[in-house]
């Protein structure tokens, strides 16, 4: 009885984790470029009381063993990269990528993050920035005379100049590409940092060598499924309260053994 009310505990712990994961997941279901969050668990070790093939007699074999399970633990929590909504909004530095691939953006350290989220703006110098104001990776500088941008599929960033009939190239953007996202580290800010896990970052031109193409007046949202996630949390809160249940059942039979007489 000692042994359930540490399980069913471990039990609950397990829960609480998930639905922690779950609320993150609701609380940015607006934000863009957001990857949803997944909980996973294993089994604790296994207590063995009788080990399965041991022998009964001289001829025969026990068929299956005793073996009592110490609970549960989290294992890993898994960002899935699957595709958010894409949104039309017309703001022409607002790019979502349409396929795989995530923006370079340069931190004031002067390492590189990368980032889904597509909602760019212009800072005192002209540059193509994130809403925090960092720089994207090559930098992109508008000129201050323009009076219309255009990003193409290719990320090929043009501007129209006041008293000018033509297109002027001012840069483009690159996409980087990773082996295992599932291995990014979040940063927060729609950032996210590689690792040995990732693996490094495969750059290069949108739409080609298998990544996705460059969409201007669209933002791709949050992948997070409101629908799915309030389920999770139903399931996730009836796990945690029959765990409860498990140690207020546990704890009851202990109180019977405390009342026994003789």
């Amino acid at each position: 009885m000692i042994r359930a009310l540490w399980t069913a505990a471990s039990g609950m712990q397990a829960q609480q984790t998930n639905i922690d994961v779950v609320a993150n997941n609701l609380a940015n279901v607006n934000t863009a470029g957001f990857k949803k969050s997944r909980a996973d668990f294993q089994d604790l070790m296994y207590q063995n009381m009788k080990t399965t093939g041991a022998p009964s007699t001289n001829s025969t074999q026990v068929p299956a063993g005793i073996q009592i399970g110490l609970g549960a633990k989290l294992a890993a929590v898994s960002k899935i990269f699957t595709e958010g909504n894409i949104n039309q909004t017309g703001n022409e530095l607002d790019v979502a990528i349409e396929g795989n691939g995530f923006f370079q953006i340069q931190m004031p350290d002067g390492s590189t993050a990368y980032s889904r989220a597509g909602s760019f703006k212009r800072d005192s110098q002209g540059r193509v920035v994130t809403s925090d104001g960092y720089p994207m990776i090559p930098e992109v500088v508008i000129p201050s005379n323009v009076t219309a941008i255009n990003v193409g599929n290719d990320g090929t960033v043009s501007v129209m100049q006041a008293g000018q009939t033509t297109p002027t190239n001012v840069g483009n953007f690159q996409l980087a590409a990773f082996s295992n996202p599932s291995g990014l580290i979040a940063l927060g800010k729609n950032l996210f940092q590689q690792s040995d896990s990732s693996g490094n970052a495969t750059t290069g031109t949108p739409g080609q060598n298998g990544l996705g193409t460059t969409a201007q007046g669209f933002l791709e949202m949050s992948n997070v499924s409101v629908m799915e996630e309030m389920v999770n949390m139903i399931t996730g809160q009836r796990a945690y309260e029959i765990n409860s249940k498990a140690v207020q059942t546990a704890d009851e039979m202990l109180q019977t053994a405390n009342n026994l007489r003789r």
